[in-house]
């Protein structure tokens, strides 16, 4: 239905991908790589297999950024909010009600809203991370990429398993799946996972604990097969999170209340005051934490009707959040939040192409639509913010939007193998924020007016494929991006931070290769990119007199990308196999002025508080991106008794700096690089039917920073997990 190329000349049905514990042949002379189809596809995208994903201990989208190259997936504020950046493309958005520039897509249904997809990452197929500008052949135009997600499918013959993993911190896993015909046409599947425990931060002043998982999800999938030319699946999926949060840990307050205790690494501080607590209707004793239900269903159709096949998706996605935060990161009530989100999505998709997949001539044509409503709270505790503050306070807002895009794409395979392909999308997007309100509880009530905005705009690729061996393609191709505009909506205090922010737009060039080199002995492949950005949406400041710094979000006229990614698998030897991914990348402001906010820190922690405005022309100012991003594995499969194999493999990452603000290269604004260090032994026999696993991540016990934040006169660091050391044992039947 979505075919991963322009130039693809496979087949027009949706593959069908079992789990790795389903398809795993145990000998040593299996596949030395993956994904060989995709080796003549012109793209840049990378491809993780359930068993990779297995191996590296990937249950969370955060998960990835130690796989995938120029990837920046963190959580913001410790919550379940999580952004994603593909080659320094992607949107800092706590209150998620902006479309994100980097779409994630699972069994092909896009969420608008990337929280609707949490806890989905289990009995899977694959994970792609598509990087540029894409939405020529399907859903929603995007500046920065898509992550699609592929769930395993119902199966012709009846199985399952169930599998128990335990590790450090009292962490506890478990996942199970059954799949088989239910009719001669008609087969179904059952999916569950439950995460338990891992918390590893105490409170240093009384020995609290906190970041517990408790998490529990299902999938349902019901595929209906009367004939060869009818698919249509139906599935259904609930996640129900109770987890609580990481909290973060101060590095500067420019005014602090009291004595913030001395911490180790995996120490936090957290308070909730009964008053809180009771305006937001949730016990006094509550921790950090997640009360979130996400629930959903999609049904998938296609029909060869002889030359033309015709699919369609239609789904319904829903959110219920409430969150209760530390922000400020103290014992004090300076910025305790409290955060309601009722939201819903429905998106129609549609799309003809030709039935014949190895043709010369390839094309499709289609249509998209998709609406969302949504309701949201913010409550704040600043009672201990004084004399600035000192109250409790709501902002609540609505907010609808709807986006319809129509798409087409072709391409043509012409003598020697040169594939010219490209391809339009059209779409209209408007979106309004109604009703907002902001009540300062024995203060005033705040009423501020409603806004609206809309773009229609046109993107497209286009491109030329060749393939000189048919063990080596390369690639051009130039792409346009496009990604609606919105509102910044949390605590809003002026009008001025509803004004909307414009569209972005992002021109792409793209050069890369794939070879084979030895078959199934070397492969490489890359990318070289070039971005021409304009009107980038920045995460900055806004400095509100006589209240402080507040988020918003702002346009950078003109900004450029530029960066090039490796990946590499080689067997050089019976037993070992080795891959391993690079990326750099650099990203310059050409046009823009903003907030300085290391120097209204500065200031305001050397006149105890007091705020004032400092704003830098950033023009040419590199804008923070980690530059560097390495990953590998090596793994040694062998046969230590006949029909039994024993995989033992290690893995690496290491990510580059991140600044928090433009051009920084030192100092407590800068999160620093890191390497971390993993490891995994799996013994199985050749008959699948167990599989017994112990591994580490983060052996080297690297205490580093994974994001930042900052809340009234407190800036901080969200800490990554210490080492954690575990087992997995599964079976299947």
């Amino acid at each position: 239905m979505r075919p991963a190329s322009p130039a693809s000349h496979g087949t027009g049905r949706r593959t069908r991908i079992a789990t790795a514990e389903e398809t795993l042949n145990v000998t040593a002379s299996r596949n030395a790589f993956r994904f060989s189809s995709a080796q003549h596809i012109a793209d840049s995208a990378t491809r993780i297999s359930a068993e990779e994903l297995i191996n590296r201990n990937v249950v969370a989208a955060t998960d990835l950024q130690q796989i995938v190259p120029n990837v920046t997936i963190q959580t913001m504020n410790g919550t379940s909010t999580v952004n994603y950046l593909v080659r320094g493309i992607g949107m800092n958005d706590y209150t998620q009600n902006a479309m994100p520039s980097v779409l994630t897509y699972v069994d092909g249904v896009a969420f608008p809203l990337a929280q609707m997809s949490n806890g989905m990452l289990f009995d899977l197929g694959s994970v792609d991370v598509v990087p540029g500008p894409v939405g020529t052949q399907h859903g929603q135009s995007e500046t920065g990429g898509e992550i699609n997600i592929q769930t395993a499918d119902p199966t012709p013959q009846w199985h399952g398993g169930v599998s128990q993993d335990i590790a450090s911190y009292a962490r506890a896993r478990s996942n199970f799946f059954l799949s088989g015909p239910l009719s001669p046409t008609l087969s179904w599947r059952l999916s569950g996972q439950s995460q338990q425990g891992g918390g590893w931060q105490t409170r240093p002043l009384d020995g609290a604990h906190l970041g517990d998982a408790s998490q529990g999800a299902l999938r349902s999938k019901l595929r209906w097969q009367p004939d060869d030319k009818t698919d249509i699946t139906l599935t259904g999926h609930w996640v129900q999170d109770n987890s609580e949060v990481v909290t973060g840990k101060p590095f500067l307050n420019v005014q602090p209340v009291g004595t913030i205790p001395k911490m180790g690494f995996e120490q936090a501080v957290w308070d909730l005051r009964p008053q809180f607590a009771a305006l937001v209707g949730r016990p006094a004793g509550i921790k950090p934490s997640e009360h979130n239900t996400f629930w959903g269903s999609d049904l998938r159709a296609s029909r060869v009707l002889g030359p033309v096949t015709l699919s369609a998706i239609s789904a319904f996605e829903t959110e219920r959040i409430a969150e209760y935060t530390d922000q400020d990161a103290t014992q004090y009530a300076t910025g305790d939040q409290y955060r309601n989100v009722v939201a819903n999505s429905f998106s129609q998709e549609i799309d003809l192409r030709n039935t014949d997949r190895q043709s010369r001539f390839q094309w499709s044509v289609g249509a998209y639509y998709n609406r969302v409503r949504m309701a949201q709270q913010f409550f704040y505790d600043f009672t201990n913010y004084l004399p600035q503050r000192g109250y409790l306070s709501e902002t609540s807002y609505r907010q609808n939007q709807q986006t319809f895009s129509q798409f087409a794409h072709a391409s043509y395979r012409f003598a020697h193998d040169v594939t010219l392909f490209g391809g339009i999308t059209h779409e209209a997007d408007d979106r309004q924020l109604l009703g907002l309100r902001t009540r300062r509880f024995g203060v005033s009530d705040l009423h501020f007016d409603n806004e609206a905005t809309s773009a229609n705009q046109f993107s497209g690729v286009a491109g030329i494929q060749w393939q000189p061996t048919s063990k080596t393609m390369t690639y051009f191709k130039v792409s346009k991006g496009f990604k609606p505009g919105g509102f910044t909506a949390n605590n809003t205090v002026i009008q001025q931070q509803l004004a909307p922010y414009k569209p972005e737009t992002l021109l792409a060039y793209e050069l890369g290769f794939k070879s084979d080199i030895i078959s199934q002995v070397l492969r490489l492949n890359g990318a070289a990119f070039f971005y021409d950005y304009h009107d980038q949406q920045v995460l900055t400041s806004l400095l509100v007199p006589n209240y402080g710094p507040i988020g918003v979000f702002l346009n950078a006229p003109k900004s450029q990308v530029w960066g090039i990614e490796l990946s590499a698998g080689l067997h050089p030897i019976k037993h070992v196999f080795l891959s391993g991914n690079m990326g750099y990348q650099r990203a310059t402001y050409q046009n823009y002025q903003a907030l300085d906010t290391t120097a209204v820190a500065a200031y305001a922690k050397a006149h105890n508080g007091t705020w004032q405005a400092f704003y830098t022309d950033y023009a040419g100012v590199d804008t923070g991106l980690p530059k560097l991003s390495l990953n590998g594995t090596a793994e040694y499969r062998f046969e230590p008794f006949r029909r039994y194999e024993w995989a033992n493999g290690v893995d690496g990452s290491y990510r580059g700096a991140q600044a928090l603000s433009p051009g920084v290269s030192s100092g407590p604004f800068l999160l620093p690089a890191y390497f971390l260090l993993g490891a995994h032994s799996t013994l199985r026999p050749a008959s699948g039917r167990w599989s017994l696993t112990v591994y580490a991540s983060n052996i080297l016990q690297r205490h580093y920073q994974i994001s930042a934040g900052m809340v009234t006169t407190t800036y901080y660091y969200i800490p990554a997990a210490p080492r954690f050391i575990g087992g997995r044992f599964g079976v299947s039947f």
